[in-house]
C-alpha cells in the first residue's frame, strides 16, 4: 500500500468512525422507550403506526451526521427534543403519513421545480414535506424523483425520515441556537407565529418541554415565536 492510499484509507476509516459515533450518541438519547412513548399515543388504526419506526430514523443518521452532533451535549439534546416535538405535532404522534387536508401546493413561480399537473405536493413524512420546490430539492439531494413521484415519501419509511432530516438540516438546524421559537418560525412561521395561531404554537412548545424534561435538559429561552 503506497502512502497516498494509506492516507485515504485512514481518512475513510476516521469518517466511518465519526459517523458511527454520531449515530450512537443520538441513538443513546432516542431510546426505544422514548420513541415508543410517542408512537404508542397514536390510535391503533393509524397508518403511521406500521410505517414510522425508530430503526428507520436511526438508519437516516449516516446521511445527516451534523444532526444533533455539532453542539454541547445539552445543545444536542435540545435539538433532538425540538425535532421530535415538531414531528409529534405534524404527524399526531406518528399517526399520519400524509396530510389530512390534501391540496396541490404548486408554486408556479418556482420554474426551477416545475409541477407535474398529475401530482400533488401536500404534506408527507415526519415533518410533512410540502410544496413542489421542497419535493424537487429534496429529491435532488436524496436521490428520488420528488416532482414526478412525490408519493414515494409516503411509501418508504427511511426515505420519509430522510426528507424530514433534509428539511431540518437545510431550514432549521442553523437557527436552533436562537431557541425553540425560531424552529417553529422556520417550519410554519407564516401560518402560526406572531399571534396567528397561539394554540398551535403552544402545543409545539408543550411537546418540546416534555421531551427536554425526559432528556434531563433545560429547554432554554425564546420558546415562542
Amino acid at each position: 500500500m503506497d502512502f497516498q492510499v494509506a492516507v485515504f484509507t485512514i481518512i475513510g476509516l476516521a469518517f466511518v468512525a465519526q459517523t458511527a459515533s454520531a449515530q450512537n450518541s443520538v441513538a443513546d438519547i432516542v431510546t426505544i422507550d422514548f420513541f415508543n412513548g410517542i408512537i404508542n399515543q397514536a390510535a391503533a388504526d393509524c397508518a403511521g403506526k406500521s410505517f414510522y419506526t425508530r430503526q428507520a430514523f436511526l438508519d437516516t443518521l449516516g446521511s445527516y451526521t451534523g444532526f444533533a452532533t455539532t453542539g454541547s451535549a445539552d445543545d444536542n439534546k435540545r435539538e433532538i427534543a425540538a425535532f421530535f416535538a415538531h414531528v409529534t405535532h405534524e404527524t399526531g404522534h406518528f399517526c399520519y403519513i400524509e396530510e389530512i387536508n390534501k391540496n396541490t401546493y404548486c408554486d408556479t413561480s418556482r420554474t426551477d421545480f416545475p409541477c407535474n399537473p398529475a401530482k400533488q405536493y401536500y404534506g408527507r413524512g415526519p415533518l410533512q414535506l410540502t410544496w413542489n420546490y421542497n419535493y424537487g430539492a429534496a429529491g435532488n439531494a436524496i436521490g428520488f424523483d420528488g416532482l414526478n413521484s412525490p408519493e414515494t415519501v409516503a411509501s418508504e419509511p427511511v426515505l420519509a425520515f430522510k426528507t424530514g432530516l433534509w428539511f431540518w438540516m437545510n431550514n432549521v438546524h442553523s437557527v436552533i441556537s436562537q431557541g425553540f421559537g425560531a424552529t417553529t418560525r422556520a417550519i410554519n412561521g407564516a401560518v402560526e407565529c406572531d399571534g396567528k395561531s397561539p394554540d398551535t404554537v403552544q402545543a409545539r412548545v408543550n411537546y418540546y418541554t416534555d421531551y427536554c424534561t425526559q432528556f434531563n435538559v433545560a429547554p432554554g429561552d425564546n420558546l415562542y415565536c
